[in-house]
């Protein structure tokens, strides 16, 4: 399985309800791609408050690499994404994103 880890540093101008609307669209997205599950995604509630601006974040649980790119390839995703990247502070500078085998 493959741990789809996406952090986002969002501009302060960018409402909440934007940010849930962009998380309701990929989980959406999740659920009609086979072999992708477990979408978790919102505001970062630490008590470390080490986040380095980067206050949401989502995780997508990827039944294995084939899977991932086919996430990465659909056109619903790459919409939201660049919506994402929009969003971020500095564009894509402003956003993390880590895949772990687990």
């Amino acid at each position: 399985m493959i741990r789809h880890i996406v952090l986002t540093k969002f501009k302060p101008e960018t409402p909440e309800d934007k940010i849930a609307q962009l998380y309701q669209g990929l989980s959406a997205v999740i659920d009609k791609l086979p072999g992708a599950h477990g979408f978790t995604g919102g505001r970062s509630e630490s008590p470390e408050q080490i986040e380095r601006g980067y206050m949401h974040g989502f995780v997508i649980d990827f039944d294995d690499w084939a899977v991932l790119q086919a996430y990465a390839d659909n056109e619903d995703h790459k919409a939201l994404g660049a919506q994402l990247v929009a969003n971020a502070v500095g564009g894509i500078d402003g956003i993390l994103v880590l895949d772990l085998p687990v």
